[in-house]
C-alpha cells in the first residue's frame, strides 16, 4: 500500500483533528487509500504554537509526549489534488482552514487511525509498505 511521511503534529491532525488537506509542493495522481506515516523529525513540531492552533484550527496542539514518531499511524483516502487558491480555496471542495495558498492541496477523507502505531522507516515522496505489515494484512 502507498504511504506518505508527514511531520508531527500534522500527521496527528489528519487522523485525529479533522485536517482534511495535506499541503505539498508537489501534486499527486494517487487517489484512494494512503497510509499516514509520522516522520521522525521534530522540526515542524518545534515550530508550532498552541495559541495559533486554537485560533487557526480550533483544536488544541497535542503535547509532544502524546505524539508518535517513526511509525505508521493509520489510513486516509486521497479524493483529489488541487492547487490551493486564496483564502484556502480548494477548487470544487470549497475552502479549508488547513489549506495553504500556493501549495498543492491533497484533499483527504475517511481518516482511520490504527489501534496501535506500527514502527516503520519513512521515505521521501510516496513509498510502498508491504500489506503483510498492516493490521489484517491490509488497512
Amino acid at each position: 500500500m502507498k504511504a506518505v511521511s508527514i511531520h508531527q503534529p500534522w500527521a496527528w491532525a489528519i487522523l485525529r483533528a479533522g485536517k482534511s488537506v495535506e499541503n505539498r509542493s508537489w501534486a499527486t495522481r494517487h487517489r484512494g487509500p494512503l497510509l499516514v506515516h509520522a516522520a521522525l523529525s521534530l522540526k515542524s513540531l518545534d515550530a508550532q504554537r498552541a495559541a495559533h492552533w486554537r485560533t487557526a484550527f480550533g483544536v488544541e496542539l497535542p503535547r509532544r509526549e502524546a505524539l508518535v514518531f517513526g511509525a505508521l499511524l493509520g489510513t486516509v483516502d486521497v479524493i483529489d489534488c488541487v492547487q490551493v487558491g486564496a483564502g484556502g480555496a480548494i477548487g470544487p471542495h470549497g475552502h479549508s482552514k488547513w489549506a495553504e495558498y500556493g501549495y498543492y492541496g491533497w484533499v483527504l477523507a475517511n481518516p482511520k487511525p490504527f489501534a496501535e502505531p506500527i514502527p516503520y522507516r519513512g521515505a521521501q515522496l510516496l513509498f510502498e509498505v508491504p500489506d503483510e505489515l498492516l493490521p489484517g494484512g491490509r488497512a
